[in-house]
C-alpha cells in the first residue's frame, strides 16, 4: 500500500473553507467528514483534514498560531502545466483567497518552473506548481552561492 499524507489544518469556519478547497479542485470524502472536520481529497495518496479550531485543539496543547501574520509552512503540489497552476490562481481569487502573496515569483515566462502562491481564507500558504519534465529528469542542482560585498 502506498504512504499517505493528511495535513490537518485548522479553520475558522469549516463550511466556507470546505467550499474553498472544492472550488479549487479538492473532493470532499463524507466517510470522513462531519461537524467537527472535513476530509478534502487532493491525490489517491494526498488528503487535507480541515479541522474546527475546537477539534484541531483536542489533539495537542499548543496554541493555534495566527497564519495571518506568520508563516506556519507553505504546501506545495505539482500541476499537469502552467496552464493549470493559473486556472487554480484564478479559481481562488474568485474564492476569496489570496494570490501571489510571495515576494519572489517562479512565474517566469519560458523558465523551467513556473509556480504562483495563494493563501486560503484561514491564512494557510499553498504553492500550487508545474515542472517542464526535462529539467525534472536532470535532477536537482546545487543552490546558488550567495557572494557577500
Amino acid at each position: 500500500m502506498a504512504r499517505m499524507i493528511f495535513i490537518n489544518l485548522p479553520v475558522k469556519d469549516l463550511e466556507r473553507s470546505k467550499a474553498f478547497y472544492e472550488a479549487i479542485g479538492f473532493r470532499n470524502e463524507p466517510k470522513f467528514s462531519n461537524e467537527s472536520g472535513a476530509m478534502m481529497v487532493l491525490s489517491d495518496t494526498i488528503s487535507v483534514m480541515l479541522l474546527t479550531h475546537d477539534f484541531y485543539s483536542s489533539f495537542h496543547v499548543r496554541p493555534i498560531g495566527d497564519t495571518h501574520k506568520e508563516s506556519r509552512v507553505l504546501l506545495c503540489f505539482s500541476c499537469d502545466s502552467r496552464e493549470e497552476v493559473d486556472r487554480i490562481i484564478e479559481t481562488v481569487a474568485a474564492n476569496g483567497g489570496k494570490i501571489d502573496q510571495s515576494p519572489k515569483s517562479e512565474a517566469e515566462p519560458g523558465g523551467p518552473m513556473y509556480g504562483r502562491d495563494f493563501e486560503d481564507p484561514d491564512g494557510h500558504q499553498w504553492e500550487p506548481m508545474w515542472m517542464d519534465p526535462a529539467f525534472a529528469e536532470q535532477g536537482a542542482h546545487p543552490v546558488e552561492e550567495k557572494v557577500e560585498a
